[in-house]
């Protein structure tokens, strides 16, 4: 007898449906599962075979035939479990649902025939609700990652009894019903606070230009000045995440297997990948590529602590993703680009023992062990980054201070204003959000500068010996300060204090 039962799959973030045929006939115990499967796809038949028998039906010895269709895309993970279960019980004529093609079936099963979660069940929704059909039926831990999406009917089930017993109308199930914008609201808050951290006004500013204009940041100071504690705030001046931004984060987590139990990833993604991280982990890969940290950190902030001990291919990889806002991994099998649309954030030591620019203490580093120590990291790779700050040593009075300084949400306020005019100014373009994003072309009508600027920003490039890419740096960060100042033009305090974010360029530190 033969039966067909739909279940889900993922190419990169895009999901498809999976066709899964099960044939039984015979009375010799046979079982193969074809159209490509992946070791975890073929190990399902000790799971199934256990689950069924444990769940108490009889596994007659017959011979078991599952095709996996489309059988050219090759098929992995522990999903199709539940609906291999459910389409070899539907040829037995244990499941007697007249249409399964109503639901599309995920769940990885236990030996018990209880069910797990799996990865991919909010794109699988999506998928799904793309499809027209009329649900999803899935693990309960699952459910709510799977119902934010709404207009479909999202089914938990903790046991492959219960699918059964549903299925066959002996059992009513309510869906899941999520209010995604009630949902996203409530999750929108953060741990920390900007005002936690004591001083280092200028660099709260640099901070501040950064967030309004998406652009990426080098923080250079001594040990203990307070870069991890201001990288990790950095998240909280950044306007809010809207609802499109959140889901479409969420699918990548979702992927990942790293969505919590409300289901959405509401705050903006903070990755933070410790110095031995490999390049693949790093821009994702594997032999059925997968996300790395800087997808995890779409729409959010990839914090590179440390940043000179990073492998220099490592850093060297992230070339693609800063200028595309995306990453495509390439394999003999298959080619996936994944979105990649994040600030850079990172800091660094000033030399190898972290003490040259920190008076109260001596540095034991030579001049030619800095060079060194600096030329870790490549002039392209630091001419993406638009912000180089340095964050000195904070001073006992204002560590001791009892005065708090200003909030996130006062901070995020104006960062806020900021990107609503640069909304209005991109509105026409729908790759471009914000000023960090400007192609060389835009920059010269939108940035445009007066002679007094201009006269600066020549002086500024023949004694720093800046390169083209830095000279539009310079701009686009001028128009973001200009944004924050609620300038229509670009003047030559923008520009000044612009450059003033480049003083530590690679070119400097090895004077």
């Amino acid at each position: 007898m033969l039966a067909r039962v739909l279940s889900s799959s993922l190419i990169g973030i895009d999901p498809y449906l999976v066709e899964v045929e099960v044939n039984v006939e015979g009375h010799a115990f046979r079982y193969s599962t074809v159209g490509l499967p992946e070791l975890a796809v073929r190990e399902s038949k000790d799971r199934v075979i256990s689950a069924i028998k444990n769940s108490g039906f009889r596994f007659p010895p017959k011979a078991y035939t599952i095709n996996l269709a489309p059988a050219d895309i090759k098929k992995e993970g522990s999903a199709f479990d539940l609906p291999i279960a459910i389409g070899i019980l539907a040829a037995l004529g244990i499941v007697i649902h007249e249409d399964l093609d109503d639901y599309v079936l995920m769940g990885e099963l236990s030996l018990d025939g209880t069910l797990r979660g799996v990865k991919g069940a909010l794109p699988s929704a999506v998928g799904v609700h793309e499809a027209e059909m009329k649900g999803l039926i899935l693990p309960a831990q699952n459910a709510r990652e799977a119902a934010v999406t709404g207009n479909i009917d999202v089914i938990p089930v903790n046991t492959l009894l219960e699918a059964i017993r549903f299925l066959n109308g002996e059992q009513v199930i309510e869906p899941v019903e999520v209010n995604a914008e009630h949902l996203f609201s409530e999750a929108q808050c953060y741990p920390v606070d900007l005002a936690d951290v004591r001083g280092q006004a200028h660099v709260k500013r640099a901070l501040e230009v950064a967030a309004a204009g998406g652009h990426n940041v080098l923080m250079i100071g001594p040990p203990g000045s307070g870069k991890t504690m201001l990288a990790k705030r950095f998240p909280t001046i950044l306007p809010q995440m809207t609802l499109d931004e959140a889901l479409e984060t969420t699918k990548i987590h979702s992927i990942a297997g790293m969505v919590k139990t409300e289901g959405l990833v509401a705050t903006r993604p903070f990755r933070s990948p410790h110095h031995t991280i490999s390049d693949a982990a790093l821009v994702g890969g594997g032999r059925i590529p997968r996300p790395g940290e800087v997808s995890l950190a779409h729409h959010g902030v990839l914090f590179l602590d440390e940043l000179p001990e990073f492998q220099k291919n490592v850093l060297e990889v992230l070339r693609q993703p800063l200028e595309n806002t995306e990453v495509t991994i390439s394999r003999a099998s298959m080619s996936l680009t994944y979105p990649a649309n994040f600030i850079l954030l990172s800091a660094m030591n000033p030399c190898p023992c972290g003490y040259s620019s920190d008076p109260r203490h001596e540095c034991t580093c030579s001049s030619v062990g800095i060079q060194k120590y600096m030329a870790r990291i490549s002039g392209p790779l630091l001419d993406r980054i638009d912000l180089h700050i340095e964050v000195p040593a904070i001073p006992f009075e204002e560590l001791s201070s009892k005065q708090d300084g200003e909030s996130s949400f006062e901070v995020r306020k104006r960062v806020q204003l900021a990107r609503d005019n640069q909304i209005k100014r991109f509105a026409n373009e729908p790759h471009i959000h914000s000023n960090a994003d400007m192609p060389p072309k835009m920059i010269r009508g939108l940035c445009k500068v007066d002679g007094e600027s201009a006269s600066l920003l020549k002086s500024a490039i023949t004694n720093l010996g800046l390169s083209a890419r830095a000279y539009d740096r310079i701009l686009k960060v001028s128009r973001t300060i200009a944004d924050l100042s609620e300038c229509s033009e670009i003047r030559v305090e923008h520009i000044s204090e612009a450059i003033q974010y480049r003083t530590l360029d690679r070119q400097l530190w090895m004077v």
